[in-house]
């Protein structure tokens, strides 16, 4: 049997921080994650212990090798702690006796009340004993056997290292995703519905040539991502960023009009007499959206109430690099029916 194993503790790398436990006021609470379906996870299921100053859960996704003397030294561990960020790299594995030993590439960014940075980088080692010969209670489920992170001198998102033991180096990462996920969970993370914070974006890649393209310039490409994050009864409200090779990731904003409508008698079941566009104003948020990648449009549909009889919505259409409002509907009568006028065209020639 050949297996990776690490003498130094998985938290000796932290100590040289000087780290305690924040108050669970002082920080933004992080998702609760705690996934032990694979070896990646519970190291990711570990973390998000840790930023929650949940350190007895922590504790839990330890064999009977602890990384600390005590619980009491794994908690100081962590004193002046503000937060740890982890990524982990392609998964080995090797069976043996009943068991299989996993091997976790993994880097950290550890980042202390004042605001300063530190990177440590290694390997940890997992075990997984077969659930088929364990006949009582308690069940010992994937754990962390040890592992050992040292200093790193790269940046955070170069230091996870390509393998451990004899695995697979780790699929090149696509950089504009991992910041445009970075960017929606630190200003959406508190916000959204749980149950979206942890699914995947849409990916859309938009080329086009630059309006001062010289004949044989290449397309230019801008990669737009797609974030739900919350549902209600009848609407659906997303989030968008995008970005290209010359700029950051950025959020989508929403060009909608501002509108005065006026009812008969001034009830809102009565009459609909006009809708006027008396200014504009922007928002991030999308309701009920789809990016239609042929039309190369955004589409925002916002319901009023269920049945849908009142709404407004708006058609963005990409062009030379960013998306323009080119077209909002409005259907503020209440009568059952389906009948929006369009108070915004810029499609239509004059």
């Amino acid at each position: 049997m050949r297996r990776a194993l690490f003498a130094a503790t998985a938290f000796l790398a932290l100590a040289p921080i000087g780290l305690t436990a924040l108050a669970a006021e002082d920080t933004p609470e992080t998702p609760y994650v705690d996934d032990r379906s694979s070896a990646d996870a519970v190291v990711r299921s570990l973390y998000s212990a840790i930023n929650r100053h949940e350190f007895a859960r922590a504790w839990g996704y330890f064999g009977d090798t602890k990384p600390a003397k005590d619980f009491d030294s794994f908690v100081k561990g962590y004193d002046g702690t503000d937060k740890v960020e982890v990524e982990t790299g392609a998964v080995s594995n090797e069976g043996a006796a009943g068991s299989i030993f996993y091997n976790v590439p993994v880097a950290i960014r550890a980042t202390d009340k004042s605001g300063g940075e530190k990177v440590f980088a290694g390997c940890y080692t997992l075990r997984q004993v077969n659930a088929q010969i364990q006949a009582a209670p308690p069940f010992d489920p994937i754990h962390i056997e040890k592992g050992a992170l040292k200093p790193s001198t790269a940046d955070f998102e170069e230091a996870l290292p390509p393998s451990c033991g004899d695995g697979p180096p780790p699929p090149r990462k696509d950089m504009a995703l991992e910041k445009a996920k970075k960017a929606f969970l630190a200003t959406y993370g508190d916000q959204c519905d749980k149950q979206f914070l942890a699914d995947e974006p849409e990916v859309f890649s938009i080329k086009y040539k630059d309006k001062n393209a010289q004949p044989g310039d290449p397309d230019k490409e801008t990669r737009l991502f797609h974030f739900s994050c919350s549902a209600a009864a009848y609407n659906e409200n997303s989030v968008y960023y995008m970005t290209d090779e010359l700029s950051a990731v950025q959020q989508l904003q929403f060009a909608e009009p501002e509108t005065d409508i006026r009812y008969e008698n001034n009830d809102s079941d009565g009459k609909l007499l006009s809708v006027t566009v008396i200014g504009f104003h922007t928002t991030g948020w999308a309701t009920n959206s789809d990016y239609d990648p042929d039309a190369h449009t955004i589409t925002t549909f916002n319901k009023w109430r269920g049945i849908g009889d009142a709404s407004d919505s708006g058609t963005y259409l990409f062009r030379n690099g960013d998306f323009s409002l080119v077209q909002y509907d409005v259907d503020a009568s209440y009568d059952g029916e389906e009948n929006p006028q369009t108070v915004v065209d810029y499609n239509t020639a004059p």
